[in-house]
């Protein structure tokens, strides 16, 4: 199964400009009824400028907080 992560629509603070489908390079998002929908999330490139162009702040891509092992070890810093 597919795992990926696509922009959240607030549609109560959306006023339908459709910006972020004008805005969004690979057609993921498209005006339907003057509403955004994410309609294929397979083309979503989590770009960002649908979130960016909104005016309302009615679009935000959530992410994951990953942990990095550190490249050095906690020992070496102090020495």
């Amino acid at each position: 199964m597919d795992n990926w992560s696509i922009p959240s629509i607030d549609l109560e603070r959306c006023t339908g400009c459709g910006q972020c489908a004008q805005y969004c390079p690979t057609q993921a998002v498209v005006m339907i009824e003057a509403r955004p929908v994410i309609e294929n999330p397979r083309l979503c490139a989590y770009c960002g400028l649908c979130e960016e162009s909104c005016p309302e702040d009615a679009i935000s891509l959530s992410f994951e907080i990953v942990p990095v092992p550190p490249t050095t070890k906690p020992k070496e810093i102090y020495k």
